[in-house]
């Protein structure tokens, strides 16, 4: 999916929301534990209950590598089913990969040409060689660590050179240089607020996933606010918020209602930004 497809899908759905298939099998209701694959009906249900709300979906990988063989089965038919019957979803793999050139081949092989992913998340430490790899695929993206929202991003990612750079500045400046914004993202967490506008300063026209919202607190409208630009150029992720609103028989239409009120606020925002 190409960057013009992805703005398409946001002003046509209204919403610029990604929803994290966070798939814990200790919190997933407990009927669906009986069934054959416990953690594909769960994000069967929760994708057929919230897919015209959203324009991403967003596996994160240890929630399926934790359990082996039958997590990462599970992630692959989650996957194919939302390909086969919801075709028009931007799929992330939030698998935060990055190693050295030849092994930054094989895990962009196995993502863009074994499963065709849409994106992946990658972490920018080892630089350009491990990075470019990931970039060799047409309309597929790689989106890049750039300012997260745990505590721990004040240890290394705020921390400024003698010029008083920042590094999450200079590794968001820096990665412009490997790739344009129709195949390069950033990750900025929602909880970051004003800083959103130190990004969109040398990033002004790539698109931003944001996680944070929801359960970690962050502001949608504040994120708005400062993040979004004239195409929107911006996914927010909202994972435990919304997979996670009932853990009973009706967990699915609890996750839609929660959807729907993120997708409600979305589309006030993107009126106000003059988007639709």
């Amino acid at each position: 999916m190409n960057k013009k497809q992805l703005f398409e899908n946001i002003k046509r759905k209204k919403s610029f929301l990604c929803i994290g298939l966070d798939t814990d099998m200790e919190k997933i209701p407990s009927h669906l534990k009986e069934e054959e694959d416990p953690i594909f009906a769960f994000n069967k249900a929760i994708i057929d209950a919230t897919a015209d709300l959203c324009v991403a979906y967003k596996p994160n990988l240890a929630f399926y590598e934790s359990l082996g063989m039958q997590g990462w089965a599970a992630f692959e038919k989650t996957v194919n089913y939302i390909r086969e019957n919801y075709p028009d979803q931007f799929i992330i793999a939030d698998a935060k990969r990055g190693d050295i050139g030849n092994t930054s081949e094989l895990y962009a092989r196995s993502f863009f040409c074994h499963l065709d992913l849409d994106a992946v998340t990658v972490a920018p430490y080892m630089g350009e060689d491990s990075v470019k790899p990931f970039l060799g695929y047409p309309d597929k993206w790689v989106i890049l660590l750039g300012l997260t929202s745990n505590k721990g991003s004040y240890d290394f990612q705020l921390t400024a050179d003698s010029y008083g750079e920042r590094l999450f500045e200079k590794v968001i400046r820096t990665a412009q240089n490997w790739a344009s914004d129709e195949q390069l993202m950033f990750v900025v967490g929602a909880t970051q607020g004003k800083l959103f506008e130190d990004v969109r300063r040398i990033a002004p026209h790539n698109f931003l996933l944001v996680p944070g919202v929801g359960a970690q607190g962050g502001s949608l409208e504040e994120v708005a606010r400062y993040g979004m630009n004239r195409e929107c150029g911006l996914l927010v992720n909202s994972s435990r918020k919304i997979i996670y609103a009932a853990t009973d028989e009706k967990f699915a239409e609890a996750a839609r209602e929660e959807a729907l009120k993120v997708q409600y606020e979305m589309e006030h925002l993107l009126h106000a930004k003059g988007l639709l």
